[in-house]
C-alpha cells in the first residue's frame, strides 16, 4: 500500500500534457487573434464614423447597424451588384472546374506529342502576372464587342494555368493506373474515364480549386472596373467602392456595413466546400 501512495506520473507523461496544454492555448490565442478582425468588422457596421473614431475605442456593438443598412441601400443598388458577382464568380468557377480538370487529367495521365513542352508553356503563363495581360485583352474584348457585358468578366477566366497545375499535381497521386486500365478492358472511352474513374476521386482538390476560384472572383476589383463601362452594371467590390466620398467625408459605418454583408456568400461557399473537403478524406481513409 505505501508503494502504491508513492507511485507518481512518469515524467515524461507530464511533459507530453504539459505540450498538450501548451498547443491548445497557442491555437486558441492564433484562433482568437484571426477572429478578431472579423468582430471588429461587426462593431464598426453597428457604430457611426464619429464613434468609429473615438478614443477609447469603443468595443462592444452600437445601436446604428439599420441607420447604415438604409444609406448603404439608398447609395448603391446592393442586391443587383451582388447577383452580378454571383452571377460571374459562380459561371466562372463551373467552367474552371470543367476545363482545368480536364486539362489536368490529361496532362496527368496521358501521353502524347509536345506534352512536356505544352507544360512548360503552361509554367511560363502561370508565372506571368495577370496585370501585364490587361491592355492586351480589353483590346480583344473590344474587337469582340464584349466590352460592357458580363461576357468580358466570364470568358477570359474561363480556364487558368493555377488550376490545371493543382489539379495535374493531385491527380498524379491520387489516381491510380490500375483504374484507368482497367476502366479501359471494361471499354470505357475518355469521357468516361473521366467522369466516373477521376472526378469521384480527386473531389477534394475540386473543392478547394472551386472555393480558391470562387474568391478570388469574388474579390476581383482592377477588370471588372476596367471592362464593365455601364455604372450602373457593375460588381459589387466596385459598387461598394463608390461609397468612398471625397475630402475626408467617407461614412465608414456604412462603407463596414456594405464589406460585412459581401463576407456572407464567401463564408457560404467555404463552408460548403470545406465540408466537402472533410467529407471526402474522410470517405478516403475509411476505404
Amino acid at each position: 500500500m505505501a508503494f502504491l501512495h508513492g507511485t507518481r506520473r512518469p515524467k515524461g507523461i507530464r511533459g507530453t500534457r504539459s505540450r498538450g496544454i501548451g498547443l491548445h492555448v497557442s491555437l486558441i490565442l492564433g484562433v482568437l487573434l484571426s477572429a478578431f478582425p472579423f468582430y471588429w468588422a461587426v462593431i464598426m457596421s453597428t457604430h457611426t464614423s464619429s464613434e468609429i473614431f473615438s478614443y477609447p475605442p469603443k468595443l462592444l456593438p452600437g445601436s446604428h447597424f439599420l441607420e447604415n443598412l438604409r444609406s448603404l441601400f439608398d447609395n448603391i443598388d446592393f442586391f443587383g451588384s451582388m447577383f452580378n458577382s454571383v452571377l460571374v464568380a459562380g459561371s466562372v468557377t463551373f467552367l474552371v472546374l470543367l476545363f482545368d480538370s480536364l486539362a489536368a487529367f490529361v496532362f496527368a495521365k496521358f501521353r502524347f506529342p509536345g506534352k512536356n513542352v505544352l507544360f512548360a508553356l503552361l509554367m511560363v503563363i502561370f508565372m506571368v502576372p495577370a496585370q501585364l495581360a490587361a491592355i492586351p485583352q480589353f483590346v480583344i474584348m473590344a474587337k469582340l464587342g464584349w466590352i460592357g457585358s458580363m461576357t468580358a468578366l466570364i470568358v477570359p477566366a474561363a480556364a487558368n494555368a493555377f488550376g490545371i497545375f493543382w489539379m495535374r499535381q493531385y491527380m498524379k497521386s491520387a489516381i491510380h493506373d490500375e483504374l484507368l486500365d482497367a476502366s479501359r478492358i471494361d471499354g470505357a472511352n475518355f469521357l468516361r474515364q473521366y467522369w466516373h474513374v477521376a472526378l469521384p476521386v480527386v473531389r477534394p482538390g475540386l473543392a478547394f480549386l472551386g472555393i480558391f476560384t470562387f474568391m478570388g472572383q469574388w474579390n476581383d476589383y482592377a477588370w471588372p472596373l476596367i471592362a464593365l463601362t455601364n455604372p450602373d452594371n457593375v460588381t459589387l467590390q466596385v459598387a461598394l467602392s463608390q461609397l468612398n466620398g471625397t475630402h475626408g467625408t467617407t461614412d465608414y459605418g456604412m462603407v463596414m456595413t456594405g464589406a460585412l454583408l459581401a463576407l456572407v456568400p464567401l463564408l457560404i461557399v467555404f463552408a460548403v466546400g470545406a465540408k466537402q473537403i472533410i467529407g471526402d478524406l474522410g470517405k478516403g481513409a475509411i476505404r
